[in-house]
C-alpha cells in the first residue's frame, strides 16, 4: 500500500551568499527576498491559495475533502530534526491516481485561467511588448487567415485535456483533425465543436471577432 511522507515547515527559507553582495542590487536577498519560486513549499502554498495545484498534486482544500486512500489511518508526527511529518496514505480519490495515472493538475482553477488567458490574447490592443497590435490585424488575416499575434486578436495556446469542462481549442486558430477516437470535449475543441473549424461559422474570422477593416 503507497504510503507517503510529507515535511511541513513554519521555518523561513535562508540561503548564504555570505553578504559579499549586501545591498548591491544584486545580492540574494536583493533579487530573491520574498519571491516564492525559490522554494517548491512556498511556491506550491502560493498556488494553492489560488486553487492552483502544484506538480499534479491536489491542493490542501481539495485533498481534504477527498480524505486519504481507502480510508485508512494516518499519523502526524514531530520528529527530530525534520519536524512535523504526515506518515500514511495519500489524500487521493483513487489508487489510480496515487500511481499518477489519472493525477492531474488540470482542476476548475486552472481551466479558467486557460480561458482567461485566451481572453486576454484575443481583446488586447497592442502586441507583444508594448508592439503593433490591433493595426496589423488585417495583414495577419490576409496572410495567415487567423490573428496571429497578441494584440491582433491573437492566439493563446490552452491545450486541450479530457478533464476540461468546456473546449479549449489548442491553439484557437479555428483548425481542426484527429485520428484517434477522443473523448467528447476533446473533439469539441479541435474539430467542428465550440472551437475548430466551428470557430469559423460567424464568418472569415475566428471566434466571434469582428472583421478586419482596411
Amino acid at each position: 500500500m503507497p504510503v507517503t511522507t510529507s515535511r511541513r515547515t513554519n521555518a523561513s527559507m535562508k540561503m548564504e551568499d555570505f553578504g559579499f553582495l549586501k545591498n548591491t542590487g544584486i545580492g540574494f536577498n536583493d533579487l530573491w527576498d520574498g519571491e516564492e519560486v525559490i522554494s517548491e513549499v512556498a511556491l506550491e502554498r502560493t498556488l494553492n491559495k489560488e486553487g492552483l495545484r502544484y506538480r499534479l498534486n491536489r491542493t490542501e482544500k481539495e485533498a481534504d475533502e477527498v480524505g486519504t486512500l481507502m480510508d485508512l489511518p494516518g499519523a502526524t508526527v514531530n520528529l527530530p530534526f525534520i519536524g512535523e511529518t504526515y506518515i500514511g496514505p495519500p489524500k487521493v480519490a483513487s489508487i489510480w491516481e496515487a500511481l499518477g495515472f489519472t493525477a492531474t493538475s488540470n482542476n476548475e482553477a486552472r481551466q479558467l485561467e486557460k480561458i482567461k488567458a485566451v481572453n486576454k490574447a484575443r481583446e488586447a490592443k497592442k502586441g507583444v511588448k508594448g508592439g503593433p497590435g490591433s493595426e496589423i490585424r488585417k495583414q495577419w488575416l490576409d496572410k495567415y487567415g487567423y490573428p496571429r499575434l497578441v494584440g491582433s486578436g491573437g492566439i493563446f495556446y490552452a491545450d486541450q485535456l479530457s478533464s476540461d469542462k468546456e473546449p479549449m481549442g489548442g491553439f484557437n486558430m479555428g483548425k481542426s483533425g484527429q485520428i484517434w477516437p477522443v473523448p467528447q470535449v476533446v473533439k469539441d475543441g479541435h474539430y467542428g465543436g465550440a472551437k475548430g473549424w466551428g470557430m469559423k461559422k460567424n464568418g472569415t474570422t475566428i471566434d466571434g471577432l469582428p472583421k478586419a477593416k482596411e
